[in-house]
Protein backbone atom coordinates (compact mmCIF):
# COMPACT_ATOMS: atom_id res chain seq x y z
CA UNK A 1 0.00 0.00 0.00
CA UNK A 2 1.39 3.64 -0.79
CA UNK A 3 0.69 6.05 1.28
CA UNK A 4 2.15 9.40 -0.77
CA UNK A 5 1.04 12.16 1.78
CA UNK A 6 2.42 10.43 4.65
CA UNK A 7 5.90 9.88 2.44
CA UNK A 8 5.86 13.57 1.51
CA UNK A 9 5.70 14.41 4.73
CA UNK A 10 8.22 12.30 5.99
CA UNK A 11 10.66 13.41 3.52
CA UNK A 12 9.69 17.34 3.87
CA UNK A 13 10.26 17.16 7.43
CA UNK A 14 13.67 15.44 6.53
CA UNK A 15 15.26 17.90 4.79
CA UNK A 16 14.07 20.44 7.25
CA UNK A 17 15.94 18.61 10.04
CA UNK A 18 19.11 18.24 7.58
CA UNK A 19 18.75 22.06 6.43
CA UNK A 20 19.02 22.89 10.12
CA UNK A 21 21.82 20.90 11.08
CA UNK A 22 23.70 21.43 8.19
CA UNK A 23 23.50 25.08 9.03
CA UNK A 24 24.87 24.81 12.11
CA UNK A 25 28.30 23.39 10.57
CA UNK A 26 29.42 27.10 10.95
CA UNK A 27 29.44 26.64 14.70
CA UNK A 28 31.65 23.98 14.11
CA UNK A 29 34.05 25.45 11.71
CA UNK A 30 35.08 28.27 14.36
CA UNK A 31 35.74 25.75 16.97
CA UNK A 32 37.48 22.75 15.51
CA UNK A 33 38.58 21.34 12.10
CA UNK A 34 36.90 19.49 9.48
CA UNK A 35 38.50 16.20 9.86
CA UNK A 36 38.26 16.06 13.57
CA UNK A 37 34.86 16.69 13.04
CA UNK A 38 34.53 13.58 10.43
CA UNK A 39 35.78 10.98 12.81
CA UNK A 40 34.27 12.50 15.78
CA UNK A 41 31.01 12.72 14.42
CA UNK A 42 31.48 8.92 12.82
CA UNK A 43 33.27 7.46 16.71
CA UNK A 44 29.46 8.92 17.70
CA UNK A 45 27.58 7.63 14.82
CA UNK A 46 28.88 4.01 14.76
CA UNK A 47 27.50 3.10 18.40
CA UNK A 48 24.00 4.39 17.70
CA UNK A 49 23.81 2.73 14.52
CA UNK A 50 24.51 -0.50 16.09
CA UNK A 51 22.22 -0.08 18.68
CA UNK A 52 19.62 0.89 15.95
CA UNK A 53 20.31 -2.71 13.91
CA UNK A 54 20.24 -4.72 17.47
CA UNK A 55 16.82 -3.21 18.27
CA UNK A 56 15.28 -3.72 14.41
CA UNK A 57 16.97 -6.83 14.37
CA UNK A 58 19.16 -6.11 11.07
CA UNK A 59 22.52 -7.29 10.38
CA UNK A 60 25.22 -4.66 9.18
CA UNK A 61 27.59 -6.90 7.72
CA UNK A 62 26.72 -6.27 3.74
CA UNK A 63 26.17 -8.53 1.00
CA UNK A 64 28.56 -7.32 -1.19
CA UNK A 65 31.18 -6.10 0.65
CA UNK A 66 33.56 -4.88 -2.16
CA UNK A 67 30.67 -2.89 -3.41
CA UNK A 68 29.05 -1.48 -0.19
CA UNK A 69 33.51 -0.40 0.54
CA UNK A 70 33.48 1.71 -3.12
CA UNK A 71 29.83 3.52 -2.85
CA UNK A 72 31.05 4.12 1.19
CA UNK A 73 34.13 6.07 -0.38
CA UNK A 74 32.41 7.76 -3.39
CA UNK A 75 29.81 9.24 -0.87
CA UNK A 76 32.23 10.01 1.86
CA UNK A 77 34.04 11.80 0.07
CA UNK A 78 31.19 13.62 -1.80
CA UNK A 79 30.43 14.67 2.08
CA UNK A 80 33.73 15.61 2.38
CA UNK A 81 33.54 18.32 0.26
CA UNK A 82 30.14 19.55 0.78
CA UNK A 83 30.80 20.13 4.40
CA UNK A 84 34.37 21.91 4.10
CA UNK A 85 32.63 24.10 1.21
CA UNK A 86 29.73 25.03 4.37
CA UNK A 87 32.60 27.43 6.18
CA UNK A 88 32.65 29.22 3.14
CA UNK A 89 29.70 30.09 1.56
CA UNK A 90 25.97 30.28 2.34
CA UNK A 91 24.37 26.56 2.99
CA UNK A 92 21.59 27.53 0.28
CA UNK A 93 24.26 27.93 -2.49
CA UNK A 94 26.46 24.90 -1.35
CA UNK A 95 22.89 22.59 -1.09
CA UNK A 96 22.05 24.12 -4.90
CA UNK A 97 25.68 22.99 -6.00
CA UNK A 98 25.22 19.42 -4.33
CA UNK A 99 22.08 18.46 -5.83
CA UNK A 100 22.83 18.93 -9.45
CA UNK A 101 24.23 15.34 -9.08
CA UNK A 102 21.43 14.15 -11.25
CA UNK A 103 22.80 15.96 -14.05
CA UNK A 104 26.07 14.11 -13.26
CA UNK A 105 24.08 11.44 -13.08
CA UNK A 106 22.80 11.76 -16.43
CA UNK A 107 25.93 12.64 -18.10
CA UNK A 108 28.05 9.64 -16.36
CA UNK A 109 24.81 7.28 -17.26
CA UNK A 110 25.66 8.68 -20.94
CA UNK A 111 29.12 8.69 -21.55
CA UNK A 112 30.25 5.61 -19.66
CA UNK A 113 26.87 3.38 -19.05
CA UNK A 114 25.82 4.42 -22.89
CA UNK A 115 22.58 5.18 -21.99
CA UNK A 116 19.78 6.36 -24.32
CA UNK A 117 18.74 10.21 -23.44
CA UNK A 118 15.55 11.69 -24.90
CA UNK A 119 15.09 15.45 -25.99
CA UNK A 120 12.92 15.75 -22.11
CA UNK A 121 15.90 15.19 -20.40
CA UNK A 122 18.60 16.61 -22.24
CA UNK A 123 16.48 20.34 -21.69
CA UNK A 124 16.35 19.56 -18.55
CA UNK A 125 20.61 19.09 -18.04
CA UNK A 126 20.56 22.63 -19.80
CA UNK A 127 18.13 24.05 -17.45
CA UNK A 128 19.89 22.57 -14.42
CA UNK A 129 22.91 23.57 -15.71
CA UNK A 130 21.80 27.51 -16.66
CA UNK A 131 20.78 27.32 -12.69
CA UNK A 132 24.12 26.79 -11.82
CA UNK A 133 25.59 30.03 -13.83
CA UNK A 134 23.04 31.65 -11.89
CA UNK A 135 24.17 30.48 -8.49
CA UNK A 136 27.86 30.62 -8.75
CA UNK A 137 27.70 33.89 -11.22
CA UNK A 138 31.07 33.57 -12.45
CA UNK A 139 31.13 37.01 -14.93
CA UNK A 140 30.15 38.63 -11.59
CA UNK A 141 33.33 36.99 -9.71
CA UNK A 142 31.60 34.80 -8.07
CA UNK A 143 33.21 31.53 -9.09
CA UNK A 144 35.69 30.66 -5.93
CA UNK A 145 37.72 27.27 -5.09
CA UNK A 146 35.08 26.80 -2.39
CA UNK A 147 32.16 27.07 -5.05
CA UNK A 148 33.55 24.55 -7.09
CA UNK A 149 33.54 21.96 -4.08
CA UNK A 150 29.67 21.35 -3.63
CA UNK A 151 29.82 20.81 -7.67
CA UNK A 152 33.08 18.12 -7.32
CA UNK A 153 30.95 16.90 -4.44
CA UNK A 154 27.91 16.18 -6.80
CA UNK A 155 30.18 14.27 -9.22
CA UNK A 156 31.14 11.83 -6.52
CA UNK A 157 27.29 11.64 -5.37
CA UNK A 158 26.46 10.87 -8.74
CA UNK A 159 28.71 8.20 -8.81
CA UNK A 160 27.36 7.08 -5.53
CA UNK A 161 23.67 6.88 -6.63
CA UNK A 162 25.10 5.02 -9.74
CA UNK A 163 26.91 2.32 -7.40
CA UNK A 164 23.80 2.19 -5.07
CA UNK A 165 21.66 1.53 -7.86
CA UNK A 166 23.29 -0.93 -9.49
CA UNK A 167 25.61 -3.12 -6.89
CA UNK A 168 23.87 -2.39 -3.66
CA UNK A 169 20.20 -2.78 -3.68
CA UNK A 170 19.69 -5.60 -1.74
CA UNK A 171 22.10 -3.90 1.18
CA UNK A 172 20.03 -2.82 4.21
CA UNK A 173 19.66 0.99 5.29
CA UNK A 174 21.56 1.06 7.93
CA UNK A 175 24.29 -1.39 6.54
CA UNK A 176 24.78 1.46 4.13
CA UNK A 177 24.90 4.06 6.31
CA UNK A 178 27.10 2.00 8.46
CA UNK A 179 29.39 1.69 5.57
CA UNK A 180 29.14 5.67 4.73
CA UNK A 181 29.90 6.80 8.31
CA UNK A 182 32.81 4.67 8.37
CA UNK A 183 34.18 6.17 5.17
CA UNK A 184 33.94 9.63 6.88
CA UNK A 185 35.84 8.59 9.48
CA UNK A 186 38.44 6.76 7.80
CA UNK A 187 38.98 10.26 5.75
CA UNK A 188 38.38 11.99 9.26
CA UNK A 189 41.31 10.24 10.24
CA UNK A 190 43.62 10.44 7.39
CA UNK A 191 42.97 14.06 7.29
CA UNK A 192 44.39 14.38 11.14
CA UNK A 193 47.10 12.48 10.38
CA UNK A 194 48.11 14.42 6.99
CA UNK A 195 47.89 17.78 9.25
CA UNK A 196 50.06 16.27 11.78
CA UNK A 197 52.53 16.18 9.89
CA UNK A 198 52.43 18.92 7.62
CA UNK A 199 51.27 21.22 10.32
CA UNK A 200 50.24 23.83 8.56
CA UNK A 201 49.14 27.45 9.79
CA UNK A 202 45.07 27.47 9.60
CA UNK A 203 43.49 30.77 9.92
CA UNK A 204 41.40 31.97 12.99
CA UNK A 205 37.61 30.86 13.05
CA UNK A 206 35.52 28.89 10.27
CA UNK A 207 38.31 30.32 7.40
CA UNK A 208 40.59 27.45 9.36
CA UNK A 209 37.96 24.70 8.76
CA UNK A 210 40.21 22.98 6.35
CA UNK A 211 43.53 23.42 7.48
CA UNK A 212 42.76 22.76 11.16
CA UNK A 213 44.00 19.70 12.50
CA UNK A 214 43.34 17.86 15.77
CA UNK A 215 42.50 20.70 18.64
CA UNK A 216 40.84 19.34 22.70
CA UNK A 217 37.39 19.06 21.24
CA UNK A 218 35.16 21.28 24.11
CA UNK A 219 32.47 20.79 25.41
CA UNK A 220 30.52 23.06 22.50
CA UNK A 221 32.40 20.99 19.99
CA UNK A 222 31.36 17.62 21.08
CA UNK A 223 27.94 18.77 21.65
CA UNK A 224 27.06 20.30 18.28
CA UNK A 225 28.64 17.27 16.78
CA UNK A 226 27.32 14.77 18.29
CA UNK A 227 23.76 17.63 17.56
CA UNK A 228 24.44 16.90 14.14
CA UNK A 229 25.44 12.89 14.59
CA UNK A 230 22.18 12.50 15.52
CA UNK A 231 20.21 14.93 13.30
CA UNK A 232 21.58 12.89 10.33
CA UNK A 233 20.89 9.43 11.26
CA UNK A 234 17.03 10.92 11.91
CA UNK A 235 17.00 12.97 8.77
CA UNK A 236 17.95 10.15 6.52
CA UNK A 237 15.84 7.57 8.80
CA UNK A 238 13.12 9.86 7.64
CA UNK A 239 14.13 10.19 3.81
CA UNK A 240 14.29 5.90 3.70
CA UNK A 241 10.51 6.18 5.66
CA UNK A 242 9.32 8.14 2.74
CA UNK A 243 11.14 5.62 0.10
CA UNK A 244 9.50 3.19 2.06
CA UNK A 245 5.41 4.98 2.00
CA UNK A 246 5.53 5.85 -2.08
CA UNK A 247 7.05 5.61 -5.64
CA UNK A 248 10.91 6.51 -5.58
CA UNK A 249 9.80 8.86 -8.26
CA UNK A 250 7.52 10.70 -5.77
CA UNK A 251 9.89 11.14 -3.17
CA UNK A 252 12.77 12.05 -5.12
CA UNK A 253 11.05 14.98 -6.49
CA UNK A 254 10.20 16.35 -2.54
CA UNK A 255 14.21 16.12 -1.51
CA UNK A 256 14.86 19.14 -3.46
CA UNK A 257 12.54 20.98 -0.74
CA UNK A 258 16.36 20.54 1.35
CA UNK A 259 17.38 23.78 -0.95
CA UNK A 260 14.37 25.44 0.60
CA UNK A 261 14.87 24.91 3.68
CA UNK A 262 19.27 25.74 3.86
CA UNK A 263 18.15 29.01 2.50
CA UNK A 264 16.04 29.79 5.07
CA UNK A 265 17.53 28.32 7.90
CA UNK A 266 20.84 30.19 6.69
CA UNK A 267 18.59 33.47 6.08
CA UNK A 268 16.86 32.77 9.91
CA UNK A 269 20.16 31.54 11.87
CA UNK A 270 23.21 33.89 10.25
CA UNK A 271 21.04 36.50 8.29
CA UNK A 272 22.75 34.97 4.87
CA UNK A 273 20.68 36.54 2.38
CA UNK A 274 20.91 35.15 -1.34
CA UNK A 275 21.17 37.06 -4.13
CA UNK A 276 18.07 37.10 -6.57
CA UNK A 277 19.99 35.56 -9.48
CA UNK A 278 20.99 32.90 -6.83
CA UNK A 279 17.07 32.20 -5.87
CA UNK A 280 16.46 32.15 -9.92
CA UNK A 281 19.29 29.48 -10.23
CA UNK A 282 17.69 27.43 -7.04
CA UNK A 283 14.10 27.11 -8.72
CA UNK A 284 15.81 25.86 -12.08
CA UNK A 285 18.21 23.48 -10.35
CA UNK A 286 14.84 22.05 -8.53
CA UNK A 287 13.17 22.01 -11.72
CA UNK A 288 15.41 20.35 -13.59
CA UNK A 289 16.44 17.73 -10.86
CA UNK A 290 12.55 17.49 -10.27
CA UNK A 291 11.95 15.89 -14.37
CA UNK A 292 15.28 14.50 -14.17
CA UNK A 293 13.57 12.24 -10.73
CA UNK A 294 11.15 11.77 -12.88
CA UNK A 295 11.80 10.24 -16.12
CA UNK A 296 10.83 7.44 -17.93
CA UNK A 297 12.09 5.55 -20.64
CA UNK A 298 14.74 7.38 -23.06
CA UNK A 299 12.43 10.72 -22.59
Amino acid sequence: ETRPLAAAGSVVAGMALIGLIDSLIVLIADMGGLWQFHLIRTAMALPLLLVLARVMGQRLRPLRPVAVAIRSGLLATSMVLYFGALAFMPVGEAAAGLFTAPIFVLLISVLALGERVGPRRLAAVAIGFAGVLLVLRPEAGGLKAASLMPLAGAVFYALAAIATRRYCARESTLTLLFGFFTGLGLWGALGCVVLAIWQPVAPEGAAGFLLRGWTAPDTAFLFWTMVQAVGSIIGIGLLTRAYLLAEASFVAGFEYSLLIFAALWGWVLWGQVLSPWALVGIALIIGSGIVLARRGGTG
